[in-house]
Formats: structure tokens, C-alpha cells, sequence
């Protein structure tokens, strides 16, 4: 019986291997719990926003890889290629804090105060 029962024991994932970054349950669904949440907080900004528009094709993109994945790990991670799915987890809440920041601090209007002469000249162009 032992014979059986150990393949399965090496099957689970005891750690990442990553310092301070531990092995999440049930990943799947709090990924996707958390490409919908980023999803909703983008909506509250203007469409115009090149934030919006880049991190909602991002978060998208992302979300068709888990959805088609029909829940094997081992493919997200490939397909996303962000590491370990735990790391992609971590990713995607940054994002979701952020995408909360940019609400708050309303990016996409223009600046109260008029910017130095020179201050968005970058060296080497024109």
C-alpha cells in the first residue's frame, strides 16, 4: 500500500522554493477571482486611459489562459510564464492594488500644475 500512496504524496507541492512566498490551496480560483476583481476596478476609469486599456487587454489575455486551462496548473504556469502560479497569484493582486491606486489618485486627468519647462524631455531625442 505504501507503493500507492507515495506518487501521490510527491504530486503535492509543499513549497515554491521561494522565500516568503508560500503554497496557496486552491489557486485557480483565486486567480481568476482576482483577474475579475482587477477587471471591475478598471472599470471606474475612462476608456481613454491608456492604463485602462493596456492592463484590461493584459488581464484579459490572462484570464482566456486560466479559463482554457480548465484548471491544470502546470499548463497556466507555461502559458503564462510568470513562474509558479502562486507568483502569478502575487501579480495579479499587485495589479489589483495599483489598478485601486490609479482610481483613487484619478491618473487619466490632466495636471493641476503646468510642469517645468524640460521636465518631460528625455536625453537623446530630439
Amino acid at each position: 500500500m505504501f507503493r500507492f500512496t507515495r506518487p501521490l504524496s510527491q504530486a503535492i507541492k509543499h513549497t515554491t522554493g521561494i522565500t516568503g512566498l508560500g503554497v496557496h490551496a486552491n489557486p485557480v480560483p483565486e486567480l481568476i477571482k482576482t483577474y475579475e476583481a482587477t477587471l471591475t476596478q478598471l472599470s471606474e476609469i475612462p476608456q481613454t486611459s491608456v492604463y485602462r486599456q493596456g492592463v484590461e487587454a493584459l488581464t484579459r489575455h490572462k484570464l482566456n489562459i486560466v479559463n482554457a486551462a480548465s484548471g491544470d496548473i502546470a499548463s497556466i504556469e507555461k502559458e503564462l510564464n510568470e513562474g509558479h502560479i502562486e507568483e502569478s497569484l502575487d501579480i495579479a493582486s499587485d495589479e489589483l492594488k495599483l489598478a485601486a491606486k490609479m482610481v483613487e489618485w484619478k491618473a487619466w486627468e490632466p495636471l493641476e500644475e503646468k510642469p517645468e519647462r524640460g521636465q518631460w524631455e528625455y536625453v537623446g531625442t530630439p
